[in-house]
């Protein structure tokens, strides 16, 4: 991954945005993605639309979605502790002694997720998992009216950036869940902007989506909007490679190993087809595995936008998914770009997805 990309890979984890408040990592995003297309649009939900070749009649839509799981503030009490409900699916027993950011009107403010300490629990709360309504955030206050001097209910709370960099090319950090998607269907952009002498023969629409944690919403509306013919979401896959994964449900997936193709209902048979024979004649590593249900990703909702979209999904392998430790490698991302891009160089209009 050369410096720009990894720049900006960087920056734009470090952005804090849980659904419904990704407008800091849209932002970074566009920026970013700008150069290298005709344009980009803007939606009423947040979605940002990168458009390479927007005259072609044939449209690819990639979705990566940027929210990423968090809080919102729901309650100050007396004593300045902050209560918080989630937004998204989020595991409390890896919450106590996290640091957050809260997300107010007047900017970010440091703050640390607490609970009673262990020397005063009793044999019976040691055992058990706090409930998120159990735990608060501390942000120093002394009390109620100081903490609502910066701090509103409805604020959004995110967890702090901590980006860390592994050995063998792996890195680690919150929100891999999704934005490391968005950064891929960026950098497809890129790599089809600097391709010599090629140009993609269709229109290719590369969205930033929002609210997915929270039921695929941005990939909704935008795949409405745009109505593609093929649609691939890039989102993260499960890593089966650390201890106590079944690999019976999981699949063989390693970081390093390549992107995550996919047989199952979501996956339109040509379209999968394309994508591993594009894998296999660019000698693009991939791993392989089996999906049983249609929804959990952006795929689910462009695949039944409007008339039906031919979809797939890559994915990318990611180890501690919804923890702000989320793992992931350089080298997975750098192989999802290009296979993706490859396959919509392979594309030509008025080709048929009809499965036969």
């Amino acid at each position: 991954m050369d410096k720009e990309s990894k720049s900006f890979l960087q920056s734009f984890l470090a952005q804090c945005g849980p659904s419904g408040f990704e407008q800091k990592s849209q932002s970074v995003w566009v920026k970013r993605t700008e150069p290298f297309v005709q344009r980009v649009d803007r939606d009423v939900h947040g979605n940002a639309i990168a458009i390479i070749n927007p005259e072609a009649e044939f449209k690819v839509m990639l979705a990566g979605h940027c929210d990423e799981i968090g809080f919102a503030v729901s309650h100050i009490s007396k004593e300045g502790c902050i209560h918080i409900i989630p937004i998204g699916g989020i595991d409390p027993g890896v919450l106590p002694g996290s640091q957050v950011k809260v997300m107010t009107r007047k900017g970010l403010i440091d703050g640390v997720i607490g609970k009673k300490p262990i020397h005063l629990m009793d044999e019976d709360e040691r055992k058990k998992v706090l409930q998120i309504k159990d735990m608060w955030v501390d942000i120093g206050a002394k009390d109620r009216d100081d903490a609502m001097t910066c701090v509103a209910v409805g604020d959004a709370v995110a967890f702090a950036p901590n980006f860390l960099e592994l050995k063998n090319h792996c890195f680690s950090s919150k929100a891999c869940d999704d934005k490391v998607g968005a950064f891929v269907v960026s950098e497809v952009m890129k790599i089809l902007h600097n391709q010599k002498g090629l140009f993609p023969k269709v229109g290719v629409y590369s969205v930033s989506t929002v609210q997915e944690e929270v039921g695929l919403r941005g990939a909704s509306t935008s795949a409405f909007s745009i109505d593609p013919d093929v649609g691939i979401a890039v989102d993260v896959g499960w890593a089966s490679d650390t201890p106590g994964i079944d690999r019976r449900v999981v699949g063989e997936v390693f970081l390093g190993k390549g992107p995550i193709l996919h047989a199952g209902p979501p996956i339109n048979p040509v379209l999968g087809e394309l994508l591993v024979k594009t894998a296999e004649a660019k000698k693009i590593p991939y791993q392989f595995t089996s999906t049983g249900r249609p929804g959990g990703t952006d795929t689910g909702a462009m695949q039944v936008t409007r008339k039906g979209v031919a979809t797939a999904l890559v994915g990318i392998p990611n180890r501690y998914m919804h923890t702000m430790v989320e793992t992931c490698s350089y080298t997975d991302l750098k192989n999802c770009a290009n296979l993706i891009a490859e396959t919509i160089l392979a594309m030509k209009p008025g080709m048929s997805f009809i499965p036969n």
